[in-house]
């Protein structure tokens, strides 16, 4: 698995509100062993990064002028102003490195989770992943970013996927990494 760029190992750095969702067990002041009390981060999402040893939570909220440009970009609109990405982290050689980010986009009734890697500062889509869909279509998601195009039918293949459903996934991954790259990416101009 790639080590990811230092900007997107800004995400923990840049967030205004993260949780760590670390599974192991704490130690209280008295040194008796404290279970983590919960784990907000979605089997999943842990199924996609099996090497981490941490993975955290990370909340931002989209502002209306971020939407605007998102729906702009898109033709659509985020489906809520409040984005999780979560965070996964490895320790090797005594230092912390940040191994992957994901999201979770839900589509035509279908959990969907999207894992990126970084090049250049900038989010790019290692894989997608979700029951009941024909695993041609989840791989030409590999490798776009924030400025591929996500038709279906000129750019992309329905590949044994209904075409509304096609449409319906093709549109929510778009809206999601154009979110990614407004609220983690580097600077970058068309």
């Amino acid at each position: 698995m790639l080590v990811l760029a230092s900007s997107l190992a800004g995400f923990a750095a840049a967030c205004a509100t993260s949780e760590n969702t670390n599974t192991g067990t704490a130690t209280n002041p008295g040194n008796a062993p404290k279970t983590a009390a919960r784990d907000d981060v979605p089997p999943s999402v842990h199924a996609v990064f099996p090497d981490a040893q941490s993975i955290t939570k990370d909340h931002k909220d989209l502002t209306a002028a971020q939407i605007a440009e998102i729906e702009k970009e898109t033709g659509t609109k985020p489906p809520d102003t409040d984005h999780h990405a979560y965070l996964a982290f490895s320790t090797t050689g005594g230092a912390r490195k940040q191994i992957g980010a994901a999201s979770e986009i839900a589509v035509s009734g279908k959990h969907v989770v999207i894992v990126y890697e970084s090049r250049d500062g900038l989010p790019y889509i290692k894989e997608v992943r979700t029951e009941g869909v024909a695993q041609a279509f989840l791989d030409q998601f590999k490798g776009k970013g924030h400025d591929d195009k996500y038709q279906i039918g000129q750019d992309l293949k329905a590949q044994g996927v209904n075409d509304a459903t096609a449409k319906a996934m093709a549109t929510a991954i778009h809206v999601d990494i154009i979110t990614m790259q407004t609220l983690y990416g580097a600077s970058h101009t068309h």
